[in-house]
């Protein structure tokens, strides 16, 4: 698909970056290579990249600098998550994130970490479930108009106050269940580019960060390995008001307060500050500054290494205006999509523009 939009073929691709997760998530030992003919990598130079769920955003970093180096014309960059096969499930590896003695016997999960995380942003700012699930209510709306949407809904904030508690605070409507999907792009040095199109769509600026591996190491009110993967990213663009100069968000949002908590990171908004975006409609599709127009990964679905690519994909469309039903209104003239992985330490951040 990615290759039909902009009449190419396999020919004319000098190099293939690969994004996926760990090769437990798909249940195949070394995955990279087992994807190799279906990322069209044969015989061409590849790589293939992960950081959990950063990588969808990360890859795309990856793949500008293949290019930018001046090595390749052409990049193919293609992003894959297919969990649902994988018995037991694969979240099981992280079971090495707590304390061995005092902790992984509880046999805590996943949803654990993020409910530690989503009650210390509440508590430190005093941010209500009710102000969280609004997130939810936006984001499952606005994937009404995506066509690969797998969860769009019309709900409410009572339906998910109302919905099963996971693991207090997370409930199941606060949460966006693992997907399978890819996403693909091409990527091209500027003379290439604009011989493909005459509406390109320009990587300005690309970061990342990894923050330490233990979550007890960190104060989890904000994620600092955000901010600081925003501020490389920014600085190459030359961005200095994030704030004001972004015109379109997708911050990663497998959970609803991720969102809020990602954008905080992404300087778009002070520490606390974004349940009052949210509420005051801001970051309504229609609103100042758009955040997750596409539905997110509440609302899409959440192919944990391809959803931040399926991000760079919608600020793709909507810079170019062709977004269709969830197009948003003005002339957006510059986006960034950020993802986040791994033990709550992973930023990847890319900011594009026209």
């Amino acid at each position: 698909m990615a290759l039909d939009s902009c009449g190419m073929t396999l020919d004319g691709i000098d190099c293939v970056v690969m994004g996926t997760a760990p090769d437990a998530f798909d249940m195949i030992h070394m995955k990279g290579e087992n994807l190799i003919d279906g990322a069209g990598a044969w015989r061409k130079p590849y790589m293939r990249g992960f950081v959990g769920g950063g990588t969808g955003v990360f890859v795309v970093d990856q793949g500008w600098y293949h290019v930018a180096s001046g090595l390749f014309d052409t990049c193919l960059v293609v992003a894959e998550e297919k969990m649902s096969s994988c018995l037991p499930h694969p979240q099981g590896a992280f079971i090495t994130i707590w304390d061995q003695f005092t902790e992984s016997p509880l046999g805590p999960s996943l949803l654990w970490m993020f409910a530690m995380e989503m009650t210390r942003y509440m508590h430190v700012h005093g941010i209500t479930e009710r102000e969280i699930a609004m997130v939810s209510v936006k984001n499952k709306k606005n994937a009404m108009d995506h066509p690969a949407a797998q969860l769009p809904a019309e709900i409410t904030v009572e339906d998910v106050l109302n919905s099963e508690v996971m693991a207090w605070p997370v409930k199941r409507l606060d949460v966006s269940p693992s997907s399978d999907g890819a996403v693909a792009l091409v990527l091209a040095a500027e003379p290439a580019a604009k011989r493909i199109t005459d509406k390109p769509v320009w990587i300005e600026g690309v970061g990342w960060c990894l923050d330490t591996f233990y979550i007890g190491h960190r104060d989890l009110y904000y994620p600092r390995y955000v901010e600081y993967a925003a501020r490389q990213a920014y600085e190459m663009a030359g961005i200095n008001e994030p704030s004001k100069e972004i015109d379109i968000a997708e911050p990663y949002d497998p959970f609803d307060y991720k969102e809020l908590h990602n954008a905080e990171g992404l300087l778009l908004c002070g520490k606390g500050e974004a349940p009052k975006l949210l509420a005051d409609g801001v970051t309504q599709r229609t609103g100042r500054q758009p955040w997750c127009p596409s539905g997110g990964a509440l609302g899409v679905g959440n192919a944990i290494a391809a959803t931040g690519t399926m991000k760079v994909a919608e600020l793709f469309w909507q810079l170019r205006g062709e977004a269709g039903k969830r197009q948003v209104p003005g002339k957006p003239r510059r986006g960034v999509a950020q993802a986040w992985g791994d033990e709550l330490q992973v930023g990847t951040v890319i900011v594009v523009g026209i």
